[in-house]
């Protein structure tokens, strides 16, 4: 049985809190900011509230990784399966093409033909996010014995059964380490998004760099950083848990 950690020494907790603090607290940093970059007349980014930008990023990598999640597992899965292995090379070469192209060129060749906003940058970090998924799933399918294969049919299970019971759950924590690279990679890649007119924390960012303004780039910046760190370790503890239930369900 997994032991709780206590409060004090949870450093998702830590990191959850500083985030929001940041989000929160962002405004009152003017004197700081002001200190750091004197020539500056407005040292804070003040077109959108940093919560509201920290949210519309995180519904922005969630939009875009949960349908990644779903092609990138169900391909995998289909791909390793006898109808489906001849297709194999066809769609890992097409997925590794579809992370090739940087996401600013996906946002430029998409923007045009389906508008300005939130849809061309979900189409980039989607296909920007397919790759790791799809290959943690087969690598991580590839790693289930076949011994345990071979058991689960003499017992009688049937395919799909087999998959759901035995090849998934053994292959999880590869699937997991899949889903957490490209989940990551989508945080930092979403500001990106900013500028086909997505409102996320690339906004400061994007404006500052326009304007020439070091102070909002560093405050866009701080923020996605530590929203990678929060991801990074929610990841962390799901794969401790999934590592302790997969043991425990060995043991018994």
């Amino acid at each position: 049985m997994m032991r709780a950690e206590p409060w004090w020494r949870d450093r998702l907790l830590w990191s959850a809190m500083a985030l929001l603090a940041l989000a929160l607290g962002m405004p009152r940093l003017g004197p700081l900011f002001s200190a750091l970059y004197p020539e500056l007349d407005r040292p804070i980014y003040q077109q959108d509230s940093f919560v509201d930008l920290l949210l519309a990023h995180i519904a922005m990598v969630l939009g875009s990784s949960v349908p990644a999640v779903a092609l990138g597992v169900g391909a995998g899965i289909a791909l390793t399966r006898p109808w489906g292995r001849e297709f194999r090379p066809l769609v890992e070469t097409a997925v590794a093409i579809g992370q090739t192209f940087p996401p600013v060129a996906v946002l430029a060749v998409a923007a045009p033909l389906i508008g300005f906003g939130v849809r061309p940058a979900l189409i980039a970090l989607l296909l920007y996010g397919l790759l790791p998924i799809l290959q943690g799933t087969l690598a991580g399918l590839a790693t289930v014995p076949a011994a345990s294969r071979e058991a689960a049919q003499g017992l009688g299970m049937s395919t799909r059964g087999i998959l759901w019971r035995i090849e998934l759950p053994l292959a999880a924590p590869v699937i997991l380490a899949g889903i957490r690279t490209s989940v990551i990679i989508n945080i930092g890649t979403a500001a990106i998004a900013s500028t086909v007119g997505a409102k996320t924390l690339g906004s400061p960012i994007i404006v500052g760099l326009s304007g020439f303004n070091s102070a909002y780039v560093i405050q866009g910046a701080l923020l996605v950083g530590l929203l990678a760190i929060v991801a990074d370790q929610a990841f962390e503890r799901a794969a401790r848990r999934l590592g302790h239930w997969r043991g425990a369900g060995t043991a018994v």
